[in-house]
């Protein structure tokens, strides 16, 4: 056995723990940098927070810009913010790009150089300033993991640096303020988180060497990761299509909170794979959300990877609460398949990538692309060649998931 587990110094996950985050910030320094984003900032439960730490420590400037997929121009103002404050920590308040962008922020703070120095896995030298990162979605799990995503204008598709010393040093998760998010970003989001848990659970397990936990930062799934994801999957079943009906649903939203943070656990260690790897040309392409690509693309690649992980489809099923009792395990994947497929619909998610403005001449490229994203797509448990992820954006494209079947002169 080889396998290690990823997160904050310290988790405090609840209702009202927001009210934690003026000391834990004063305790990791007294000179802080804000980032966040204007809707958020104009929130009265941020706006509270942003004054309540003014009052604990000797400096403060907001950075409240952040704009979505953090491009690059974004990065360099941020950076720009915390040098005039001298920072020495960093709070990030928001969902995913808020705190994808305060991490890479604290890596250049401490490191210098800029974000292409540090693209790919484990590029990062050493620990970063604190960051105590807030998150007001319940998708991206960002607060938990060691991952910052990017949009470098240079290229065709995001950029990820990955490294354990960009973990957040502290995480608070309070499921109040989700309350206002609005109901197409709690679906985009909840069904990221969804993806996180799947994913993650029916990652390729792989083999390890002792480097491999400090020289790699995905590792494949293990007991551990697969404990985490099956617990989040359950919650997120449950309240995701409750909470996009009903966002003041407050057991909803506590389920997602909670869900989306299990997930986040998850996937820091085990990874994400082809939804995810093939969403990245497929957003920088369509500048869609990355949660509606994500999973969008979902159903298609378990179906093409069916044959290794029938089993944990089967035992999704029975997590998700269907009723696949006295089912073959094919009968209850496809039990669960099909109810991925309604779970998508009901919360606005479109069916097909050509829904979404994606031409169908693009598909082997973008495949193409997104096996170039080794970190990720080494976690996908089916066939990963070019063709195989043409196939599965060829299924996506037409709206079948069986077209992941045909032989390439049938499909084209």
């Amino acid at each position: 056995m080889l396998e290690t587990v990823r997160g904050p110094r310290q988790l405090i996950v609840g209702e009202g723990v927001a009210q934690n985050i003026p000391r834990v910030v004063a305790e990791c320094g007294s000179r802080v940098l804000i980032v966040t984003d204007r809707v958020l900032l104009g929130q009265p439960g941020v706006a509270e927070i942003v004054a309540a730490v003014r009052e604990k420590v000797e400096a403060v400037e907001v950075f409240a810009d952040a704009t979505p997929d953090v491009p690059l121009t974004d990065v360099a103002l941020a950076v720009s913010a915390a040098a005039e404050v001298d920072a020495d920590v960093i709070l990030a308040i928001g969902g995913g790009t808020v705190i994808d962008l305060a991490k890479i922020v604290g890596v250049i703070r401490c490191h210098g150089g800029t974000p292409r120095d540090f693209y790919g896995e484990s590029k990062v030298p050493g620990p970063t300033i604190p960051l105590v990162a807030i998150p007001t979605t319940s998708g991206t799990g960002s607060e938990l993991t060691p991952v910052s995503v990017l949009t470098d204008p240079d290229r065709e598709l995001k950029v990820g640096v990955s490294s354990v010393h960009i973990v957040p040093d502290f995480a608070i998760v309070d499921p109040e303020l989700t309350y206002t998010c609005p109901a197409t970003v709690t679906a985009h989001s909840g069904i990221d988180a969804f993806c996180h848990a799947v994913e993650s659970y029916t990652a390729r397990p792989r083999p390890h060497g002792p480097r491999d936990p400090v020289e790699q930062v995905f590792l494949g799934r293990n007991p551990i990761t697969d404990h985490y994801a099956l617990l989040a999957a359950e919650r997120i079943a449950r309240s995701l299509p409750q909470v996009v009906r009903d966002g003041g649903d407050k057991d909803a939203r506590a389920d997602m909170s909670y869900g989306s943070m299990l997930a986040g656990l998850a996937f820091a260690h085990a990874g994400n794979a082809a939804p995810h790897a093939l969403q990245y040309p497929i957003g920088a392409a369509t500048h869609t959300p990355h949660g509606l690509g994500v999973g969008l693309l979902l159903p298609y690649a378990l179906d093409a990877a069916r044959d290794a992980i029938g089993d944990r489809l089967a035992i999704l099923a029975g997590v998700c609460g269907l009723d696949v009792t006295g089912a073959s395990e094919d009968e209850a994947a496809e039990t669960f398949l099909t109810w991925l497929d309604g779970l998508l619909a009901g919360i606005g998610i479109p069916p097909t990538l050509a829904d979404i403005g994606v031409a169908r001449a693009d598909l082997p490229r973008f495949a193409e692309m997104a096996g170039g994203v080794t970190r990720l797509i080494q976690n996908h448990p089916g066939p990963t060649d070019t063709a195989s992820l043409t196939a599965i954006l060829e299924a996506a494209w037409l709206g079948d998931r069986t077209r992941h079947v045909l032989t390439p002169e049938q499909r084209w």
